[in-house]
């Protein structure tokens, strides 16, 4: 069923037909019915199947003209990013239409978010702990609230925003109608349903932990961290027709690190976001990079969630993340809206488990592709990298599946200083794949 035949106000189909949007996608088909007709929703999806216009688009639909002054939808996102597009969502979707909406959230003054919600909104949408400052202020009065929307409420959670959604919960009005979206559902995420959410109708379009079909996955072998960076370089610099690549990093400074290392190296232009950059720097690296100003934008994983770029031909991943449903929110940034995506991993030594892990949550063993013959494998290691040839249950290369007991073809001004290979493959080759990493503690022999 098409747009067009949906019960949409002609405003609202007005604009669909601008933004050339025609069939709506499975999640948004499935919720569009019950949150009408006013029931309690908690919607399962894959990253970057539309879960934001689910929502808008019936929420838009029952909203009636008011020249009331306090928010009659709130809108609840974990980051200050997403704030932002969802707010520029629900203005591409009401040109023809007098909405008043606006967003909060923090790291910006207080004061200028003050005014223009004293000013009056319809739709408020907000990061939790600049929304309850406002709330506690007397500024922003909740008591008109008729739907409550929690966005990527997994990841919010995950933030330790507990406290502050909790305080939330109990200030708004009884009677109001709950939403709630996520990519996965943990316990967490359950037990906010079980305490707040009235008799929720359940919809789930795909098994979590399914990643979408459209996005190819690979994996690099990597001897280590530098040799991480010298074929980071070698893939951008020989790959012009990467045109919109998100690489993902672990820490704030090692994405900092990167981002010169490229600017260095590269003709392209390159970005950085992280939490520790400004709002400022961060919301403009953020359009640079959706215009296409940016070729590469080194980020952590801040923008793993909710944010939706168009056209990302390529997702990287210079290091895996902790959690396994981390990863699936990461490569979610490419292959949005049924385009094709690539995901790309570099996998070392430390992080073969979670690897292991994110397979197994799959249930899909990603394929490898040849380490480049022309980048040079370093022997280089960091202090976490670097071999322990007296723990006899130290692995030093990538042990699992083609991984294990495979080499890197070296060029020969790469095999001038292998200092100890041969010594390390036997000591592989003797010992299992060990249960911690790093070196275990030694304890006295039981006599």
């Amino acid at each position: 069923m098409a747009f067009q035949d949906w019960n949409l106000s002609k405003p609202l189909k007005n604009a669909l037909d601008d933004l050339a949007l025609t069939n709506p996608t499975p999640i948004q088909e499935e919720v569009y019915t019950p949150i009408l007709a006013g029931n309690d929703v908690v919607a399962t999806a894959q990253t970057g199947t539309g879960k934001t216009f689910a929502y808008l688009l019936p929420i838009l639909r029952n909203l009636k003209f008011s020249a009331q002054k306090h928010p009659r939808v709130l809108i609840v996102v974990p980051t200050r990013e997403l704030t932002v597009q969802v707010t520029d969502e629900i203005k591409r979707l009401t040109p023809y239409m007098t909405v008043r909406v606006g967003a909060v959230y923090g790291g910006t003054n207080i004061n200028t978010q003050k005014q223009y919600v004293n000013e009056g909104l319809d739709i408020l949408v907000a990061t939790p702990g600049r929304l309850l400052d406002l709330a506690l202020s007397g500024v922003l009065r909740l008591k008109a609230v008729k739907q409550f929307v929690i966005d990527e409420v997994d990841e919010m959670l995950n933030l330790g925003f507990r406290p502050q959604l909790t305080n939330l919960l109990d200030i708004l009005p009884e009677k109001r109608q709950n939403l709630l979206f996520s990519a996965t559902m943990t316990r967490d995420v359950e037990a906010v349903i079980d305490d707040f959410f009235t008799h929720p109708i359940r919809i789930s379009v795909v098994p979590p932990g399914k990643p979408l079909p459209n996005i190819d996955q690979w994996v690099y072998p990597v001897e280590n961290k530098r040799t991480k960076f010298n074929l980071l370089h070698y893939l951008l610099e020989n790959n012009p027709d990467w045109k919109k690549v998100l690489l993902f990093v672990e820490t704030k400074k090692l994405a900092d690190q990167i981002e010169e290392f490229l600017q260095d190296r590269l003709t392209v232009p390159v970005g950085v976001v992280h939490s520790n950059k400004s709002q400022n720097y961060r919301l403009r690296m953020v359009e640079n990079f959706e215009k296409g100003e940016l070729q590469v934008l080194v980020a952590t994983d801040l923008m793993a969630r909710g944010i939706d770029f168009e056209d990302i031909t390529h997702v990287i991943n210079f290091d895996l993340p902790e959690s396994d449903e981390g990863y699936l929110h990461r490569i979610g940034r490419t292959g949005r809206a049924k385009a094709k995506g690539v995901a790309i991993n570099f996998v070392g030594p430390l992080d073969i488990e979670q690897l292991d892990a994110v397979e197994n949550l799959m249930q899909y063993r990603i394929p490898e592709l040849d380490f480049p013959e022309e980048v040079e494998v370093s022997d280089l290691y960091t202090e976490e990298e670097r071999p322990n040839l007296a723990d006899k249950n130290y692995l030093p290369e990538a042990a699992r599946h083609g991984l294990k007991g495979k080499k890197h073809q070296k060029k020969d001004k790469n095999k001038k200083t292998n200092q100890g290979g041969s010594y390390k493959q036997k000591i592989k080759a003797k010992y299992k794949k060990p249960k911690t990493r790093g070196q275990k503690p030694r304890g006295k022999k039981k006599k």
